[in-house]
């Protein structure tokens, strides 16, 4: 897993999190993950030296630069989801492999596969 790989996925973890609460603390977002919390915790110091969440009193939350790419990395997952259940994929394969796709996708392709997910989406 590329260091851009790697940080996506924990701001998008942390994105997904604070939808359901928006007070993410790291021990959720170990569990979330399938991390150790040392891990973790070494990994959320570092994305907050390159100023992409913050941590106050335990609750972490993203900063501008860190909600963007979590943001785009969440409409990516989500979309190609869709899209693969909608070509007959079932649930969870499809968010698994959406998860391995979304970070590999240029943004011109992206684009693309969004244009056509939203005809074929909603055409259903």
């Amino acid at each position: 897993m590329s260091k851009n790989e790697t940080i996506e996925n924990y701001l998008e973890a942390i994105h997904i999190l604070s939808l359901k609460d928006p007070q993410v603390r790291a021990v959720q977002v170990a569990d979330y993950l399938g991390f150790s919390r040392p891990t973790v915790s070494i990994a959320l110091k570092q994305l907050a030296v390159e100023d992409y969440l913050h941590v106050d009193d335990n609750i972490i939350t993203l900063t501008e630069k860190g909600s963007e790419i979590a943001t785009r990395m969440y409409e990516r997952h989500e979309l190609v989801a869709q899209l693969l259940m909608k070509l007959g994929v079932n649930e969870e394969l499809a968010y698994h492999d959406s998860c391995l796709i979304e970070h590999d996708l240029s943004a011109e392709s992206f684009a693309a596969i969004k244009k056509a997910a939203h005809k074929l989406l909603q055409g259903s």
